[in-house]
């Protein structure tokens, strides 16, 4: 049983370099350059944004954009800016621009409306803002996660705008590692949280019961059922610094050109030694 256990494990490893784990939508499937969603139109927002993450795309240089603005890809209009103004809540990412920093267009994405929803700025700025620095330090740690993401839309939420955005009271994070077949959940409340993040590690199975979502099915059975019962924080590590995101581009050679090409995406070259572009952009 723990040759097989190996094999399947392995065989996920592989899989991990081509394969998409795409959720199982309930919701308008959106595809962007960067990320996934599945938009919910009762709520005017993803019930939930997947992405793979790696540590070249934290490792850019794209500065924030702030361009909140409508989604035209979404069929039956997503919210708008009048929907947040004077609403007490924060126009939260679900995908964060932080993640988005190697390139024009994938910055640029991350601040459609239909990756946002409304959280309580203490929770924005605090415990979620937190979160997600970890999961970039993971990314830089393991290379490439993936990551899905969203608030709790349930039935009896409160409504903000016109267009009535509904106001999730939690929010969940997965975070799924090929490398190491490791998996993390988390369920936060929208307020301010002064507990230490690992007591809102929850079990995947626990998400999808009360959300109704699959997630990760394109994993191995058996191999999906291990890694979304499992509540455990053990293999992972909560350090909230950029230390680590420093060390691993110092260890790790060549960087990537910064040029953006005319297409608006980040050139994929490998910067010449002592500059910041390849030889081509050099020039």
């Amino acid at each position: 049983m723990k040759l097989l256990f190996l094999l399947i494990t392995l065989l996920s490893w592989l899989n991990a370099f081509s394969q998409s784990y795409t959720p199982i939508s309930k919701g308008e499937i959106i595809n962007h350059n960067y990320y996934t969603i599945s938009y919910i139109e009762e709520h005017e927002q993803a019930e939930w944004v997947y992405y793979e993450l790696t540590s070249s795309m934290i490792s850019g240089n794209q500065s924030r954009t702030n361009n909140f603005r409508s989604d035209p890809k979404i069929s039956s209009g997503s919210a708008s800016l009048d929907d947040y103004k004077n609403s007490g809540y924060d126009r939260g990412h679900l995908a964060p621009a932080g993640d988005m920093k190697c390139s024009r267009t994938a910055m640029s994405e991350s601040f459609y409306l239909s990756n946002m929803s409304p959280q309580t700025p203490s929770f924005n700025r605090g415990t979620w803002k937190e979160l997600e620095t970890i999961v970039r330090n993971w990314a830089a740690q393991y290379k490439k996660i993936y990551v899905v993401t969203g608030g709790i839309l349930t039935k009896g939420l409160n409504k903000i705008g016109s267009n009535g955005v509904s106001v999730p009271n939690y929010y969940y994070k997965i975070i799924y590692v090929p490398s190491t077949s490791n998996m993390i959940a988390f369920l936060l409340p929208n307020r301010k949280i002064t507990n230490n993040l690992k007591s809102y590690v929850v079990t995947t199975d626990h998400i999808e019961a009360i959300t109704g979502i699959d997630f990760f099915s394109q994993l191995p059975d058996r191999l999906e059922n291990i890694l979304e019962s499992s509540s455990s924080s053990s293999k992972f590590a909560f350090n909230t610094s950029s230390k680590i995101n420093t060390q691993l581009s110092q260890n790790t050679g060549p960087t990537r050109c910064q040029a953006i090409t005319k297409s608006g995406t980040r050139c994929k070259r490998k910067a010449v030694k002592g500059s910041k572009y390849c030889w081509q952009h050099k020039k």
